[in-house]
């Protein structure tokens, strides 16, 4: 297990919005979806695009280099060309900042 380390303040990352960060060297995608705060790679495995450049749709993050669409509760690559799903990162909320364990 890592530690968790502070990401972003919460405030920052509104219902239905996603936010690239940098935790410790580490590029991550975070997103509020429901209410919930979730954490994947925030790189596409498919060509290395960054996730924070593109959009969400309906609970997914689509790359903005070849549209693969991957699942940000879960981090499943859901369409291709993106076969390989992105890494997922436990998250909690502290007060008025995110923590991401990394």
């Amino acid at each position: 297990m890592g530690d968790y380390l502070p990401a972003m303040r919460s405030v920052d990352l509104p219902e239905g919005s996603m936010s690239a960060v940098d935790v410790n060297g580490t590029h991550i995608l975070l997103a509020k979806i429901g209410g919930e705060v979730f954490a994947v790679s925030g790189t596409c495995t498919h060509e290395d695009a960054d996730l924070g450049q593109g959009f969400i749709l309906e609970g997914r993050v689509v790359c903005p280099l070849h549209l693969s669409q991957f699942d940000l509760r879960t981090g499943e690559a859901v369409t291709p060309p993106a076969t390989d799903s992105l890494k997922r990162y436990r998250t909690r909320v502290d007060r008025d900042t995110i923590y991401v364990e990394v």
